[in-house]
């Protein structure tokens, strides 16, 4: 299902008050808006927006959009609220037989999982196969913590080293 704009928006804010309530003073505040990130992540990637995450990387809420384009591909496009700019495109492929993630992969699916629990202890309730610019190959991990929260871990597939860890604070929309 492809997400338009104006229910992206309608939903985000619905979301807003029914997920923060009285509590919408701590959700992180933006430099830019939604709307502005989505329009920068849609001229990155053209395509229907699947999903959209709101997290904390490097201590900025960061919109990540999931775009998946007329070719058939998936993107993980990634929006830092700070500057309103694209910081991030990674390619989503189906499992880690895919031949680009295949040909990095050098850790297991089951090393990577270890290796993220073991930093953050909890449920894998998402994973998706991810291409970086680079052309690195990384598990990412959702993992929803003891402590309720829920963390997204990237596992590098070659060398197994956790090369992001972040707070997610809600998510839109699914795969």
């Amino acid at each position: 299902m492809k997400i338009s704009t104006p229910i992206l928006c309608a939903a985000t804010g619905l979301l807003f008050a029914a997920y923060f309530g009285t509590a919408y003073a701590a959700y992180p505040q933006t430099k830019f808006s939604i709307e502005h990130c989505l329009h920068a992540a849609l001229a990155a990637k053209n395509g229907g927006v699947v999903k959209v995450e709101l997290k904390i990387e490097n201590n900025v809420p960061t919109y990540e959009f999931d775009i998946e384009t007329a070719d058939g591909k998936a993107w993980d496009v990634e929006c830092n609220t700070e500057i309103g700019k694209i910081t991030e495109i990674e390619q989503e492929v189906k499992n880690a037989d895919d031949p680009l993630f295949k040909g990095k992969q050098k850790i297991s699916e089951d090393e990577a999982r270890k290796i993220a629990l073991a930093a953050h202890e909890g449920e894998i309730i998402e994973l998706e196969y991810e291409i970086e610019e680079d052309g690195a190959a990384s598990y990412e991990f959702d993992i929803k913590t003891k402590a309720g929260k829920e963390m997204k871990v990237e596992v590098d597939a070659t060398s197994g080293k956790i090369v992001e860890a972040n707070v997610e604070i809600y998510q839109i929309g699914n795969e």
